[in-house]
């Protein structure tokens, strides 16, 4: 292999220079220069930023929807709003009324346990009797009506005046379920009626837009339709909901009066019981003392 000397090692830049600037003034090829140059890119016009009144024009906001009046309300709802009115009205004047009558004090109360048995401890039934019909409890009425029944039927055994005294304190108890249930139906009825309300309202919204021919129209009609039957629907829910929920705290309260009445009854029962057997045992002594007496004397005779 020949390697290049001294001298031709200088002159190898050179050569590379001469070629390169060969190159680049190469001519053009032929085909080449009748070649359309690329078209200009065209720019879109961009508005200068400047102090420009038209560049400042404020955007409108939407306008807010402005909330619905009482008299709207009533005037969209339509005649559903006396049903739905006259629900409400006894709901709150049903909530207001319970938490005033059931309570501890109107079922059993401690006064009245107290002189009844004070009473029955002296055998004073009349006197307790007349202490009843002065207190407006469940239990006077159950002790008024059993001893009403012993009173009137003296040879009555204490298992018949037993039984008068539970059946009385049944019905008691049904009684204060049933006041209750007022509540429970209300909850019930109020979401019917607004459904009601919603389904007509939906009839009428479809009918109106079969009428009319344009899609927009129909889809306005019916978005205002529907908004508009819903209306009932949340009144009935916003009667039913708390309806419900105050009858369960009610339930609760008077199943534990309840279970009050039950002890209360059964603790004069007790008493009545122990009565019942002083007077036997008084009565059959004294039945034996007259016998004993006689033959006494025939046998002194």
């Amino acid at each position: 292999m020949i390697c290049p000397g001294p001298p031709l090692r200088r002159l190898l830049p050179f050569l590379f220079a001469i070629l390169w600037l060969v190159a680049v003034a190469a001519p053009v090829a032929p085909g080449q220069e009748d070649a359309d140059p690329l078209p200009p890119i065209e720019l879109p016009d961009v508005p200068s930023i400047g102090p420009s009144a038209d560049l400042i024009t404020p955007v409108p906001l939407p306008d807010e929807p402005e909330p619905f009046s009482i008299e709207e309300l009533v005037a969209q709802i339509g005649w559903l709003v006396y049903p739905l009115g006259i629900l409400s009205v006894l709901a709150v004047f049903l909530i207001i009324l319970y938490f005033f009558t059931i309570r501890q004090g109107a079922v059993v109360s401690d006064s009245f346990m107290d002189a009844a048995d004070a009473l029955i401890r002296k055998q004073d039934y009349f006197g307790l009797m007349a202490v009843c019909e002065r207190h407006n409890e469940c239990i006077a009425r159950v002790t008024h009506k059993t001893l009403t029944f012993a009173t009137n039927n003296p040879t009555a055994s204490f298992d018949e005046v037993r039984e008068v005294t539970e059946s009385e304190g049944s019905r008691q108890a049904s009684l204060l379920s049933q006041r209750i249930s007022y509540l429970a139906d209300i909850g019930a009825i109020a979401p019917m009626v607004g459904l009601l309300g919603t389904v007509i309202g939906m009839i009428s919204s479809f009918n109106e837009i079969a009428s009319q021919t344009f899609v927009g129209a129909q889809q306005m009609g019916l978005a205002a339709g529907v908004s508009q039957a819903l209306l009932t629907t949340a009144a009935g829910l916003m009667i039913g909901i708390p309806s419900l929920i105050f009858y369960s705290v009610f339930r609760g309260r008077v199943q534990r009066l309840i279970s009050e009445l039950e002890a209360a009854s059964t603790h004069l029962m007790a008493l009545l019981a122990a009565q019942y057997k002083r007077a036997t045992r008084s009565a059959s002594a004294a039945r034996q003392q007259p016998t004993g007496a006689g033959r006494d004397s025939r046998q002194g005779g």
